[in-house]
């Protein structure tokens, strides 16, 4: 059952044509990668999925709703949530804190919330009144990732997850992300590290300059020729 869909979307800056006929399908319980280089389009999908840019023509649909016309916060409250790229923590607070705020329309967040989050990173309970500020890149990331559960979202949608992470941290990043998934919650990764993305995911779309110009499944995306050129350097 599809959980999100967008229906041939056309987002514009201005007159500038960005995202041109886009079809995209997440199904529940579903990790899909979408790929693609600078200037592809990837983070006008995602604002376009939040609500942040309005398409001038097609549908967004999530949870069985359209909610092409809805504000980012009906959306959110309905279970998306996001993981920004470079997380943007709220540095000067707490790890506690953070994931506090990421409970903040759900009235603060549960006694299970928070023990699934920490079953999840256990690590976050033993630095839950450490600044987040002074954490490591993948501590922070577990932390952003954290905050967007405390929501229970029913879509988790994750911006750029590698970037800025050393080397030998992206790939233990990618297993956090299988775990997260593993727990149920339907994730979209927008990455240009197409190997990594697609190495855990069911699906996977690619994007050059505002068209979708692959998709499949993974394993099959990671055998294409045209994308072993493009992305993964084979």
């Amino acid at each position: 059952m599809s959980l999100l869909r967008l229906s041939g979307i056309n987002t514009f800056y201005g007159q500038i044509h960005i995202l041109q006929g886009v079809d995209i399908d997440v199904g529940e319980g579903e990790l899909v990668s979408l790929l693609g280089g600078n200037a592809s389009g990837k983070s006008t999908t995602l604002k376009t999925i939040l609500g942040l840019v309005r398409p001038r023509t097609g549908a967004v649909e999530f949870a069985g709703e359209e909610v092409t016309d809805r504000a980012t916060s009906y959306r959110i409250a309905r279970g998306m949530a996001i993981v920004p790229e470079n997380r943007r923590l709220f540095g000067p607070m707490t790890v506690l804190e953070n994931l506090e705020m990421g409970a903040y329309l759900k009235g603060g967040g549960t006694k299970e919330d928070y023990e699934r989050v920490y079953s999840l990173f256990p690590l976050l309970h033993e630095r839950r009144g450490q600044l987040a500020a002074t954490l490591s890149g993948g501590e922070q990331q577990m932390v952003a990732m954290g905050r967007a559960l405390m929501s229970q979202p029913k879509l988790l949608l994750m911006d750029e997850p590698s970037m800025g992470l050393a080397p030998i941290l992206v790939e233990r990043s990618f297993q956090i992300i299988q775990q997260v998934h593993q727990s149920g919650v339907a994730m979209l990764i927008v990455e240009q590290n197409a190997n990594m993305a697609l190495s855990i995911a069911d699906r996977g779309y690619v994007l050059s300059t505002g068209r979708l110009v692959l998709e499949g499944a993974a394993k099959e995306l990671l055998e294409h020729e045209d994308l072993r050129k493009a992305y993964l350097g084979r």
